[in-house]
């Protein structure tokens, strides 16, 4: 990647480092004040939910507003959310600040990821779009590595609400290296093309058209919604599942997390410096993810349900590149900001969907069975999805032939 573009990068790894240190707290500071699994669950539901169900409205606002602005009013207004966040719990008082601030922070963030991805095409016209996409995800990556180190540090030496203080000011640090990136390459996102006429529906559609339309788009779909599954329950019973079942510290659960980044970046390395195709990386990091999934439910062990979220989270960001290479490959450039709001819509609401199914089943004894049964419900639906791929390409092979 070209120098000028280390402050872009920078400010993606700290504006993830911010994002991150939120996502660390809310569960863990939930399940230390109400000692339940379920309150955690509900928690990350409340939290998850409404970042995905703008992700179509923004995608739209992408076709027609500049993503370079929409990205900076992204990091400026979670900065302001962390600060108005902490002076309500100081007037008021109630942990339902942290998830509010929390559930706010997620639907910027919903913001500022439609923005970068209808910006990185823009921007790196000339690179290998699979390498490009490594090295955004290694960004986001080392924002995973340093985010709950520094959170359990700062939570160490603060009260969780001087943290989410800390965490607007890394907001405010993202946008202004955005800034600096900007003047500094001279990039000018290209003109959003005028506003089409028609009802205010009008991108919806054309979007899911495209979803039910496109070759292979459903595909990547249904996989993606698939692996959420397992990753929303990860996600969810985390902070619960080590410090609570498995009985380790803080500390402990700060490692796997940091040791879970570590494992994403050297994998995000290895595509980065290799021309793996899109048909192994695919498979490869499903099938790891659904097997990480089985192994850290049906562990009674520490150690066996490290192995296994490092599993989960090692492969996502593999499968997060296979997915992205494939929505860039596929889908119109005029409409793909509308088109890819929906369709991280359709992949990521199975995330909140987790978060409600251990909010209503999960206990302390229920918690791994549960991994369990979504990790098994992502690969059948994998396993349909391929099986239904192969027959439709036999079919048009045959019409081919005829």
């Amino acid at each position: 990647m070209r120098v000028n573009h280390q402050a872009f990068f920078g400010s993606l790894f700290v504006a993830r480092l911010a994002d991150q240190i939120l996502l660390f707290l809310v569960p863990l500071v939930v399940f230390q004040t109400t000692h339940q699994v379920s309150w955690s669950g509900l928690a990350f539901f409340i939290e998850t939910l409404p970042r995905y169900l703008v992700f179509p409205f923004f995608g739209a606002l992408c076709d027609r507003v500049s993503p370079l602005r929409l990205m900076r009013i992204s990091q400026a207004v979670r900065a302001l959310a962390c600060f108005g966040g902490v002076l309500a719990y100081a007037a008021f008082g109630g942990i339902g600040w942290l998830i509010a601030l929390s559930a706010v922070c997620g639907v910027l963030t919903s913001q500022g990821l439609v923005a970068r991805e209808v910006m990185l095409p823009q921007i790196f016209s000339t690179q290998q779009f699979q390498r490009v996409l490594a090295y955004s995800q290694l960004a986001d990556q080392m924002g995973f590595v340093l985010g709950p180190m520094l959170a359990a540090l700062l939570l160490g030496l603060w009260r969780w609400e001087w943290v989410v203080a800390g965490t607007g000011l890394l907001f405010l640090t993202a946008d202004a290296a955005l800034l600096v990136w900007q003047r500094g390459s001279g990039f000018r996102a290209a003109e959003p093309p005028a506003a089409a006429r028609g009802h205010w529906t009008l991108p919806l559609r054309i979007a899911l058209r495209h979803v039910l339309v496109l070759p292979g788009l459903k595909k990547i779909v249904l996989l993606a919604a698939a692996e959420n599954l397992v990753i929303g329950v990860t996600l969810a019973t985390s902070a619960a599942m080590v410090t609570g079942v498995h009985a380790q510290s803080n500390r402990y659960y700060a490692g796997l997390q940091t040791a879970g980044a570590v494992t994403t970046v050297l994998i995000l390395l290895a595509i980065a410096r290799s021309t793996w195709p899109p048909r192994v990386l695919g498979p490869l990091a499903f099938t790891a993810i659904c097997a990480g999934g089985v192994i850290a439910g049906a562990s009674a062990a520490p150690w066996g349900y490290a192995l296994g979220f490092l599993l989960i989270v090692g492969f996502d960001k593999m499968f997060n590149v296979y997915i992205r290479g494939a929505r860039q490959r596929l889908v119109p450039p005029q409409d793909y900001g509308k088109t890819t709001g929906v369709i991280i819509l359709l992949n990521n609401l199975t995330q909140p969907l987790a978060g409600l199914l251990v909010s209503l089943f999960a206990s302390r004894a229920h918690t791994g069975p549960l991994i369990v049964a979504l990790a098994a419900a992502m690969g059948a639906i994998g396993t349909a999805v391929s099986l239904a791929s192969t027959l439709m390409q036999r079919r048009r092979a045959w019409a081919l032939d005829e």
